[in-house]
């Protein structure tokens, strides 16, 4: 007679143990950037050895992955929907650009180290590219309709998170103040 083997509190540990593992991962980009995390330091975070690291995240690719899946479930970019009820284009837009400001200002040292690192690694600029484009592409065109070439321009310069870095760290506005110069500036391309 066989027994079946049930995985039951052996695959939850395991699921534990990945989670873990993907959350120092994940904290650690926030904190120092991909480029910099290792595997070393993941383990040591998650508080396994170096060898259980590799078990879950066998490489660069299934790393990024894990981590950008993890965080786009816990904290997705806010979606058109938020603002797609609004008939007013103006107003939607400072509602979608209030969301999308509010949402780097959260997220700022996460994005910044993953669009820095980026641009020097090939397989997180895909990753990344997988993660923020589509959404932030989806936000674009939630807005672009009926907007002139130079507003659509203006539009890709207002919904960058390097735009929204300048105007709020290095210019110093407030939020409401960095929307309102953006409504503006796509307002005003137009004419």
């Amino acid at each position: 007679m066989t027994r079946t083997y049930i995985k039951g509190k052996r695959a939850d540990k395991e699921a534990d143990t990945r989670l873990r593992i993907v959350e120092a991962a994940l904290a650690l980009h926030g904190e120092i950037g991909p480029a910099k995390t290792t595997i070393s330091m993941i383990a040591e975070r998650a508080g396994v050895q170096r060898h259980t690291v590799y078990a879950h995240l066998p490489d660069e690719r299934a790393t990024f992955m894990a981590c950008s899946g993890l965080f786009d479930e816990r904290y997705p970019l806010p979606s058109p929907e938020v603002w797609a009820e609004l008939n007013d284009p103006e107003a939607r837009l400072r509602a979608a650009l209030i969301a999308l400001y509010q949402w780097f200002a959260r997220h700022e040292a996460i994005t910044s180290h993953v669009l820095r690192d980026a641009e020097q690694n090939a397989t997180l600029r895909e990753v990344s590219e997988m993660r923020l484009g589509a959404p932030l592409s989806a936000i674009f065109a939630s807005l672009a309709s009926g907007l002139t070439e130079k507003q659509q321009a203006a539009l890709t310069v207002a919904v960058s998170f390097y735009t929204w870095r300048t105007l709020i760290r290095d210019a110093g506005l407030e939020v409401q103040a960095a929307v309102e110069l953006m409504v503006g500036t796509v307002v005003n391309a137009g004419r």
